[in-house]
């Protein structure tokens, strides 16, 4: 029986699933600023060229950050059947974030105890890369003749937006729904769930201004610092108890962020900090500048124009009060909701396999955050696209972040069958 063999081919490559997670967090493809990139594309060519697979780099030229230091390299990595049919892409990112601190392992060691690889990205999410190489081979082993295609891409940048991995990619025809007709990208959203979609996000810069002055005679200047408090205030009891009332009927994960929500990224005003090793003390000057960072997520519910809305009329009802307040606001960037519809072929098909490899119903979720999914479907146009992977949600960026080994093989036999059904 097919989904036997399928199914016996991945049991039998539990060792090299454990071994290729390992050599993934051990090349630090830390972003920012983006070191290694090419190199785990080179790692990944040299496994899947002889394999059969046609090998791409793709070097975003010119997307944010791209520099001869630290080129944006992809890596698209194709398999055709012997027959006709429709493409399966497999999408994973290869960066991963800062190491931070609270590590009781070696961050980049890759080690294996009690049935967990422990690494930055084991988690996000290289382990879940792994798991779509596996599955991919062993649905070739079994059924070499396969109609269609199947795509495996390790992409750049992910986690500061994904412009100089998927975007680019998008824009240069690689998400088109003629070129690719099925995407799961192998987030860890646990293995008995299906990721939908994500909740929109507007990121902004938030600039007050003010006249400098001496600070013994603070009243010949204006203090942006002041003015950025009175917009904090507002903040505070205006618009956060505003975004408590809104509601999504989406199935956001956790549940605190199925409510509107907003953070405060960063503040900075006045003098500089000082330089490491600088030990004399700080001039006596009235801040002109203060800037604060925001990061405001919204749900499928709300139109941004209103999202938009909300920050203006809070920055002029503070005008109104304060004759000197001047202020700018500037657009970072900003991502539309997107969620695809539980009747969509992938999600139909992932649900299938969930079921006979777990022997229960798929749980839909949407995710909190954004992720690579936002570019195929605004730039690629491709709406048959979800999340689906091995690892807890809960340990992305975290210290001593793990992905355990039975769940890695667990998503890869869910992949492998989907590939059965979308693809014999």
């Amino acid at each position: 029986m097919t989904e036997d063999r399928i199914l016996s081919e991945i049991t039998a490559r539990r060792d090299d699933l454990i071994a290729l997670t390992q050599d993934l967090i051990r090349i630090p493809t830390l972003n920012p600023p983006g070191r290694n990139y090419r190199e785990i594309c080179d790692y990944l060519a040299a496994r899947l060229e002889p394999k059969g697979f046609t090998v791409e780099f793709i070097r975003a030229h010119g997307a944010p950050g791209d520099s001869e230091t630290y080129p944006r390299w992809n890596l698209l990595a194709r398999r055709d059947g012997g027959n006709p049919g429709e493409c399966v892409h497999f999408n994973s990112h290869h960066d991963v974030v800062e190491v931070g601190h609270g590590w009781t392992k070696d961050p980049f060691g890759g080690e294996l105890a009690d049935g967990k690889i422990y690494g930055r990205g084991a988690c996000d999410m290289k382990g879940g890369l792994a798991a779509s190489i596996i599955a991919a081979e062993a649905f070739i082993a079994a059924c070499p003749e396969f109609n269609g295609a199947i795509e495996i891409s390790a992409t750049a940048d992910e986690e500061s937006g994904g412009y100089g991995g998927v975007a680019y990619m998008a824009q240069q025809g690689y998400f088109s729904p003629e070129r690719v007709q099925h995407v799961i990208i192998p987030e860890p959203l646990h293995k008995d769930r299906i990721c939908l979609g994500h909740r929109g996000v507007w990121w902004a810069e938030i600039e007050t201004k003010g006249r400098i002055a001496h600070g013994s005679m603070p009243f010949l200047g204006d203090s942006a610092i002041r003015h950025m408090g009175a917009v904090l205030e507002q903040m505070e009891h205006q618009l956060y108890p505003l975004l408590t009332t809104k509601h999504t009927a989406m199935p956001v994960i956790p549940l605190g962020a199925r409510q509107s929500t907003m953070n405060i990224n960063s503040i900075h005003g006045g003098e500089a900090e000082p330089e490491p090793g600088f030990t004399g003390l700080p001039a006596p000057c009235v801040a002109d500048r203060c800037r604060i960072i925001i990061d405001r997520r919204f749900l499928i519910e709300e139109d941004i124009r209103e999202v938009k809305g909300e920050i203006s009329a809070l920055l002029e009802r503070v005008k109104a009060q304060r004759p000197t307040f001047e202020y700018e606001v500037r657009d970072l960037f900003e991502v539309q909701p997107s969620m695809t519809d539980e009747s969509a072929p992938v999600v139909r098909t992932v649900a299938g396999a969930i079921a006979k490899v777990l022997g229960k119903h798929a749980e839909y979720v949407v995710s909190p955050g954004t992720y690579d999914q936002k570019h195929i479907d605004r730039i690629g146009k491709l709406k048959n696209c979800i999340a689906y992977g091995p690892g807890v949600l809960d340990l992305a960026h975290q210290p001593d972040e793990w992905v355990g080994v039975d769940d890695m093989m667990d998503s890869a036999r869910v992949m492998a069958l989907t590939l059965k059904e979308l693809l014999l």
